[in-house]
């Protein structure tokens, strides 16, 4: 029989710009089931076959949420198809590429309210047949709103996810990534609003330098980068964390986002090197623009607990080298080429108390003097004052 599943399943096959659906095993499950329902090849599909395709079909939706348009939605929005290169690119598009892309999310509109009472109807079985959900979403719509949001929500997984981490010369999303927003960071109002003054200019296309955060452990640095990349996630900032020795990454990493419109920050934590660590070179020489040439909608955050990040032994600042100045800025000069340079120092006993009583409004712990003598004394047992010593006394205050 030649049945509106059938027509379907004819329309599916002659997608060009969303070609890739054929490689997913919800739309070949989808176009195994309807040969099996029709009639040119009815014998060699008996009854009990038709049910295993159909439920099969129905399995690789539930394994994507058990929401037909929503998959059929999220897969649309995270293709990189050749009609979205071109956009990025700002290549001009053809009228025949423009016909393509409607013709393909018209039907793949039709595949995304596909009902299971219209698909059973074709199927000779009275017993039990599992179903699906639907929604009334309109895919050519929400496709074409992404596009015109390209450069504050991003497309497929950057319009999803806030942090990524590099891995093979491409990037993964980290699912979940710290929610740490400003309201919850104490003190250092002054050093936090110049990175968030700084990621605001990135956000908005201006001029925004590379940041380095020195400062005590425990002070927050870290947090205060992850925090403004979450306040501006809506204007299109996005966190991509390197560990050290992934810094090789770097150039590719660069590569892989070509036409991104979005804006990166590119995160290197506890950032330090030993004195025969080659690889300092090769940041100092990305964070001069050199072979890399990176765009203006990425910047280089990083953090260190140490003020010229790489650590000197007694013979290299007083040893046997002849250029002893010479080996000293060498050392000192990474520090320099970040365009910004923050300091988070351990706070003094008011600012900690401050602190303490913010953090104790928060957890819900009663503010009273003997909090704060018990404040003093856990930083004396800790590691001393600082935002993370204040906030593990609160949180045993709590419990």
């Amino acid at each position: 029989m030649q049945n509106d599943l059938k027509r379907l399943s004819d329309r599916l096959s002659s997608l060009s710009v969303f070609n890739s659906i054929h490689e997913t095993e919800l739309v070949n499950s989808f176009q195994w089931l309807v040969s099996a329902l029709s009639d040119s090849t009815e014998s060699d599909f008996p009854d009990v076959d038709r049910i295993k395709l159909y439920s099969s079909f129905v399995s690789e939706i539930y394994k994507h949420g058990g929401n037909l348009t929503e998959y059929i939605r999220d897969y649309v929005e995270g293709d990189e198809n050749c009609y979205l290169v071109a956009k990025l690119a700002g290549k001009p598009i053809s009228p025949s590429l423009e016909e393509a892309l409607m013709a393909d999310l018209d039907a793949l509109q039709e595949l995304a309210h596909l009902t299971a009472d219209k698909v059973k109807a074709y199927i000779n079985y009275d017993g039990f047949l599992p179903s699906w959900e639907y929604s009334d979403i309109n895919i050519k719509d929400s496709y074409m709103s992404m596009l015109d949001n390209l450069n504050t929500k991003g497309y497929g997984m950057f319009a999803k996810y806030k942090y990524f981490m590099p891995q093979d010369g491409t990037l993964v999303p980290i699912v979940k990534s710290d929610p740490i927003s400003l309201s919850q960071l104490y003190g250092y109002e002054r050093e936090r609003n110049q990175v968030l003054a700084n990621t605001e200019a990135l956000a908005a296309g201006k001029c925004a330098a590379n940041v380095l955060l020195y400062g005590d452990a425990g002070t927050g640095k870290s947090s205060t980068i992850k925090a403004c990349a979450n306040a501006l996630f809506d204007k299109g900032v996005r966190l991509i964390q390197f560990d050290k020795y992934q810094l090789a990454e770097i150039p590719r990493i660069i590569e892989y986002l070509g036409n991104n419109p979005l804006k990166f920050i590119f995160f290197i934590d506890d950032l330090s090197f030993s004195q025969n660590d080659d690889d300092y070179c090769y940041l100092k020489g990305i964070l001069e623009g050199g072979a890399t040439a990176y765009s203006d909608n990425i910047v280089i955050y990083a953090t260190t607990n140490r003020r010229h990040i790489i650590a000197e032994s007694f013979e290299s600042r007083m040893g046997n080298d002849l250029h002893v100045n010479d080996t000293l800025q060498e050392t000192m000069s990474l520090s320099a080429r970040f365009g910004l340079n923050i300091t988070f120092s351990k706070p003094e006993k008011e600012l900690f108390l401050e602190i303490v009583k913010q953090l104790a409004e928060e957890y819900g712990v009663p503010v009273t003097a003997d909090l704060f003598t018990k404040a003093e004394a856990f930083a004396i047992r800790a590691n001393g004052r600082s935002p993370r010593t204040a906030k593990q006394f609160i949180q045993k205050m709590s419990v």
